[in-house]
């Protein structure tokens, strides 16, 4: 099996993943120094492709940056800058560098940017992209016929947004993407537990056992509890941890603690693979509270 993500999901261990955005640099050692923390703590650490629809260096180059480290990566794939050749180019480019765990994402628009002038390409939606993937490993193939030689070992990931389920609720979205492909999914922020809880349960009743990592983070201030909240589509924030972090004489030391207390239930509930740790500006207390937090020697609950 050439993914311990993969591994590790299959095994039933609570595992946890965290997530870095490359710099605005041609040098890796900012990068590096920023995952090297995470090493051995996390399963796989995530890299961004494009964040916030600004030039990064490339995802996959830091990637294969990881994987020197000794990090398993996840390569983050967005359709906003490339149509489906340059990415099944970039599918073979990943395996050929040793890269098989990959996220697939629409990506954010250009217009959100800091070149908002910049044309999307979008040839692809994000479960179309894993529809092609999935066919790529599963044929041996391009979309095309022709064979590829070598190994295609692909573990494919898609993103949900957890949702509290009214009555009748179908995840048709997540259906869609578990029928595309997806082996595993990596949600938007959601730091209400007792959402994760009946979202996760549901899942379960209608039978989707797609292994679920929840989203969270160590939030430093209640500004920046609110900022996610308006700005990150599907973050949800409950007003209580909003209110702790208002009143918090350590606003930053306060918010490891509430992911810490988040982690920490999350690894109680019936139907949660793991949780995903992001920090885009905060990315020091990644690693302190997946320490503080003991989950990663749990195993999950079923």
């Amino acid at each position: 099996m050439a993914s311990n993500l993969q591994a590790r999901l299959k095994s039933g261990d609570f595992v946890v993943t965290a997530e870095i955005t490359p710099p605005v640099s041609t040098d890796p050692a900012e990068f590096v120094s920023r995952a090297l923390p995470l090493k051995g703590l996390v399963t796989a650490i995530n890299v961004t492709d494009g964040a916030g629809a600004k030039v990064h260096l490339s995802s996959l180059a830091a990637a294969h940056f990881l994987l020197q480290s000794g990090i398993e990566p996840i390569f983050q794939m967005t359709c906003r800058d490339r149509n489906r050749l340059a990415l099944q180019a970039d599918i073979l480019g990943a395996v050929s560098l040793g890269v098989h765990n990959m996220l697939m994402l629409a990506g954010d628009d250009p217009k959100a940017g800091d070149q908002p002038e910049a044309k999307p390409v979008f040839d692809l939606d994000s479960k179309a992209l894993l529809a092609m993937a999935h066919r790529m490993r599963s044929e041996q193939a391009l979309p095309s016929g022709t064979e590829v030689k070598g190994g295609l070992d692909l573990f494919l990931g898609a993103a949900d947004v957890p949702v509290d389920p009214p009555p009748a609720w179908d995840p048709r979205g997540l259906r869609a993407k578990a029928q595309a492909g997806a082996d595993f999914i990596q949600t938007q922020f959601c730091m209400d537990t007792g959402v994760v809880r009946r979202y996760a349960a549901r899942l379960l009743e209608l039978g989707i056992r797609l292994p679920v990592l929840i989203g969270v983070a160590p939030i430093p201030s209640a500004r920046s509890a609110r900022w996610m909240r308006d700005k990150l589509f599907g973050t949800l924030i409950p007003d209580a941890i909003v209110e702790r972090l208002e009143r918090a004489q350590n606003p930053k030391r306060e918010g490891r603690r509430i992911c810490v207390e988040v982690l920490q239930e999350l690894a109680e509930i019936p139907g949660v693979a793991g949780a995903h740790v992001m920090a885009p500006m905060n990315f020091a207390e990644i690693p302190a509270a997946i320490e503080e937090s003991g989950v990663t020697r749990r195993k999950r609950k079923t």
